[in-house]
């Protein structure tokens, strides 16, 4: 065991919407039973792309003692698309651009990397 950064999620906050699952590129989030659940803690990074993205804030980054991250493990874990994250301001999806989450008018949204100087710039 190890003491290091893991997403924790609170199943009392969430409410199963999924939007946590995409950005979790290592694939540790899944939907069981109607809840987002962290399915394997050697998949967590700690990174915490999915917080930003949580319309309830059911989901924080503790630091406590867990199993190692196993980077090869969690590259090896298959690569989905979702088809229903896409660009709040011009509609590309994940096929055509790199999207980030993030919080926008009290929203959680999803941004490409061509639209995003546009809203920190103006």
């Amino acid at each position: 065991m190890v003491k290091r950064m893991i997403v924790k999620i609170d199943e009392n906050k969430c409410t199963g919407c999924g939007k946590c699952v995409a950005p979790c590129a290592e694939g540790a989030i899944k939907i069981i039973n109607g809840k987002a659940k962290v399915v394997s803690e050697e998949l967590c990074d700690g990174m915490g792309f999915c917080l930003g993205i949580c319309p309830e804030g059911a989901i924080s980054v503790e630091e406590r003692y867990t199993v190692e991250f196993n980077r090869e493990k969690a590259e090896a874990q298959p690569r989905k698309k979702d088809i229903s994250i896409h660009c709040f301001t011009c509609g590309a999806g994940e096929d055509t651009s790199y999207l980030l989450p993030l919080r926008h008018n009290m929203q959680s949204l999803w941004v490409c990397t061509h639209c995003l100087p546009k809203l920190i710039h103006g």
